[in-house]
């Protein structure tokens, strides 16, 4: 099914501004997308297009089910494009002003759906959209594209929202993304009676994801990973944890604040590095980390042309407790 559709003519080019070798997929549309293209469908949320990577990701059934059913990308434009006025398609030199405002116009509020002259009072039918992983998790089964990428990290479909106005989030431009791995926390704060049902949500700029509850622990072991897309000016990668309250609103278990602008730069330099070994790129000292928030010594380094930075953050204004994360970047040229 990959094979045969990335081979068709109209899947190599983005659909929406017709960049070469795309590389992510918008669903429940199942239109190739280039990675440009991609940040504007992750800035309208996972409720209207949700972003996923032919090389990063691994595939569900269903995932697969809804972009074979679409059609690819020669359909879908012929629906979403159907009325779209001569000379108004989307250029891969376009600003990120006419990226956003085009995107929003042809998905969010499918203007170009129905001809102008006429009312168009219902949006296309979704109901091959992908249901909620939680439902996954139980019912579906991976093949096809996770037999291709089965070595590939499978991406959690956490709870991922914009917190900007559509009009504000409109403006960023976007200049790669973050993965994000949540590996474990260590002697966390008690906020119930003897444990805590922690779970930590992630910030960069207006971008928010957040990993799967886990109950009574101190130690818990996420091991989850989450992917965001890294917006221009770099903002701090912003980590907070929480106790799960059903009754009560959550209660929060400390916060951290990660500079990644060293690992973006790491990454750029090493880029089409041929090292195989794990080499270390850079380390910073935790007993010279004047803010307190290392518990232990941070490293970056390269292998295999990719450069992931290791952190052990002590969480600030909380008693206690620490969380592990793994970070990488992957730039637009991916």
């Amino acid at each position: 099914m990959l094979e045969y559709l990335l081979n068709q003519p109209a899947n190599k080019i983005c659909a929406d501004c017709g960049s070469p070798d795309p590389k992510w997929v918008a669903l429940p549309f199942g239109t190739f997308i280039c990675i440009k293209c991609s940040g504007t469908h992750r800035s309208l949320g996972v409720h209207i297009s949700k972003v996923i990577s032919v090389n990063l990701d691994e595939w569900t059934d269903d995932e697969v089910n809804c972009l074979a059913e679409s059609g690819g990308n020669s359909v879908v434009n012929s629906r979403y494009e159907a009325f779209l006025p001569e000379n108004k398609k989307l250029k891969q030199d376009c600003s990120t002003e006419e990226r956003n405002d085009f995107i929003r116009k042809k998905y969010q509020f499918q203007q170009f759906v129905c001809d102008p002259q006429f009312s168009c009072p219902l949006p296309l039918n979704r109901k091959h959209a992908p249901p909620d992983k939680n439902h996954q998790q139980h019912n579906s089964s991976k093949y096809g594209f996770g037999h291709t990428f089965r070595n590939s990290w499978r991406k959690k479909d956490s709870d991922s929202k914009s917190l900007k106005k559509m009009s504000d989030v409109g403006m960023i431009e976007f200049v790669g993304l973050v993965k994000v791995n949540i590996v474990k926390g260590t002697d966390l704060a008690v906020r119930d009676v003897m444990s805590s049902d922690p779970y930590v949500l992630i910030h960069l700029g207006h971008q928010s994801m957040k990993t799967k509850v886990i109950k009574n622990t101190l130690n818990p072991i996420w091991n989850e990973r989450l992917m965001l897309s890294i917006p221009d000016p770099i903002p701090p990668l912003k980590l907070q944890v929480f106790d799960k309250d059903t009754f009560s609103s959550d209660d929060r278990m400390g916060e951290a604040e990660v500079d990644i602008r060293p690992l973006i730069a790491a990454t750029k330099e090493h880029e089409n590095s041929t090292i195989t070994e794990s080499t270390e790129l850079y380390r910073w000292s935790a007993s010279e980390d004047s803010n307190g928030v290392l518990a232990k010594d941070s490293v970056i380094s390269v292998a295999s042309g990719k450069v992931k930075q290791e952190i052990t953050l002590r969480l600030q204004n909380v008693e206690r407790g620490e969380v592990e994360i793994e970070i990488e970047c992957v730039p637009l040229s991916q």
